[in-house]
Formats: C-alpha cells, sequence, structure tokens
C-alpha cells in the first residue's frame, strides 16, 4: 500500500528537507542507505520497537495511518513502503540516479526486483520469524510441547525449502552479473538488502560466500552504506 499526500501536485520535486520516519532495525534502514547514495540532504526521526512485542510504537501512526516505516515526508507529501519511496526519491529528487535506461533488459530486471523483495522474498522470511518466536511465547506448560511441535513442523517442511528455493533463485540469478539488474549498482539492491540480510539472519546464508555471500559483502562495503548505519544507528535484523 502508498498513502501520500499531495503526490501529483509536486511533480515529484522535493518541497524542503526529506524527513525519514526511522523504527530501529527496519526497513527503513535501507531508505537511509539511499538518500546516502544520492547525496540528497535528509533528517532523521527516530522511534523505538516496543522491546516486548516488537511492533512499532502508535506515535508513527500520527505519520501513516498503519503506523508502520518505512514513511518519508517531503514538504506536505508522505509516501509509505520501501519501494513507493524508492521510486519516489530516484524519480524525483535523485534525478534517476541508480536506476537502468527505460526499455532496457537492465530496467525491466530493475522493476521485477523492486518488486520480488518484498512480494515473494519477504512472506517466507517473516513467517519464519513468526514460527520460531511461537514456543518463546506465554503459555500454559503443558500447551507449549504442542506449540513447539507444530511450529517446528512448519519450519522444517515448509518454511525453510521456501527459504532454500529462494535462495538458490537469486544466487543463480547473480551468476552472471554482480549486481540483481545487471553490470552496474542501481536502487533494485537496495531495495534487495532487507530480504538478503534477513537470509543471512534467518536462513542460513553467509557472508562472503557464494555469490549472494559476495554481494552482501560488497553492498557492506559501500560508503554510503556505512554512512547511513551511522545515521540510522545500531542495526541487529531480525534479531
Amino acid at each position: 500500500m502508498t498513502w501520500c499526500r499531495s503526490w501529483q501536485t509536486s511533480g515529484h520535486k522535493a518541497l524542503s528537507m526529506i524527513t525519514v520516519h526511522h523504527l530501529n532495525n527496519s526497513r527503513s534502514q535501507r531508505v537511509l542507505w539511499l538518500l546516502e547514495e544520492l547525496q540528497l540532504d535528509y533528517e532523521v526521526v527516530r522511534y523505538e520497537r516496543d522491546e516486548k512485542t516488537m511492533l512499532a510504537p502508535p506515535a508513527l501512526r500520527r505519520i501513516h495511518p498503519l503506523g508502520k516505516s518505512p514513511v518519508i515526508s517531503d514538504g506536505d507529501i508522505t509516501v509509505a513502503e520501501s519501494g513507493a519511496i524508492i521510486e519516489y526519491l530516484v524519480d524525483g529528487p535523485g534525478h534517476g540516479q541508480l536506476k537502468p535506461k527505460q526499455g532496457t533488459a537492465e530496467q525491466r530486471r530493475y522493476t521485477y526486483w523492486l518488486h520480488y523483495a518484498e512480494g515473494s522474498a519477504m512472506p517466507p522470511l517473516l513467517m519464519s520469524l513468526v514460527f520460531a518466536r511461537i514456543p518463546k511465547q506465554p503459555m500454559p506448560f503443558f500447551v507449549r510441547p504442542i506449540a513447539r511441535g507444530i511450529a517446528d513442523k512448519v519450519l522444517t517442511h515448509f518454511i525453510n525449502p521456501q527459504l532454500k528455493v529462494h535462495q538458490d533463485f537469486l544466487e543463480s540469478e547473480l551468476r552472471d552479473r554482480d549486481w540483481f539488474a545487471g553490470r552496474h549498482f542501481t536502487a533494485a539492491d537496495i531495495q534487495m538488502s532487507f530480504p538478503v540480510e534477513a537470509l543471512a539472519a534467518r536462513g542460513g546464508l553467509k557472508k562472503g560466500k557464494g555469490r549472494l555471500g559476495a554481494w552482501l559483502e560488497r553492498i557492506h562495503d559501500r560508503p554510503a552504506y556505512q554512512r547511513a548505519l551511522l545515521r540510522g544507528g545500531p542495526y541487529a535484523l531480525m534479531s
């Protein structure tokens, strides 16, 4: 979902300082990274997850009705959802940087990965996180073995095989190229960073191992990525 005000009236032209409403350990970290890559000025408003529920604080609902991150504000424009934010920043104040030329094979791949990251890659990763936490939730002692058994079966027979399928697919897609859209680094790599880092945290992917692990190492070595970590604060993804 994308929710924004005065989207069309601005012509995607920055009206003021871009504000990133940044939730710790969230997808908004890659928005900070994109802004650093584009060398755009921005400010960060921080929000902290509830330590018990890991949910965003109610204050985020004042920015966007769903109360989730990432969300950016640009004057009277508010944009939510990582893919929509990337398109807004790249096509608007970024003047088309980090995007392949229209009509090329690289542009088609670029568009695919912008959608794949959240549409295909993240659902099994989120399910992995949820089912791994089920046995740790408060419950009567006699229910815990049943909950653990159900969670283990779902993880073993459905979620983990799906993660392996996706990891193998991503590995194969980098066989003949260094970056997801092609020979050059693009904003699609920024969009893909969250699911790949989630694979490293939850799916057994090792940094530096194989093509996908090498890709992860390359993005972590980028100066803009490192600057974004300094702006965003501690980043313990999917912990």
